[in-house]
């Protein structure tokens, strides 16, 4: 599991809860990817992958660096 730093701000700890998804659910999913690929919309990265708690989420993200997180949003999907 890879360790990385994760920029959070209220905004976007809000904006995650809009979505009921929490910021130890998007740094887990992050963490641990079923798979990622790049946005066509944004060209920013996408982690899929399950919570804890058996939900399957869509992350996306920036990378400012090899281990900066910068989180923009996260939503559930059907697997």
């Amino acid at each position: 599991m890879p360790l990385y730093f994760y920029v959070w701000t209220p905004e976007i700890i809000e904006h995650l809860a809009e979505h009921e998804v929490s910021p130890e659910e998007f740094e887990h999913v992050v963490s641990n990817p079923d798979y990622q690929e790049i946005s066509r919309s944004s060209g920013n990265p996408l982690a899929f992958g399950s919570t804890t708690e058996g939900r399957y989420l869509c992350c996306v993200f920036r990378r400012l660096d090899d281990d900066v997180i910068e989180p923009i949003t996260a939503y559930e999907v059907e697997e």
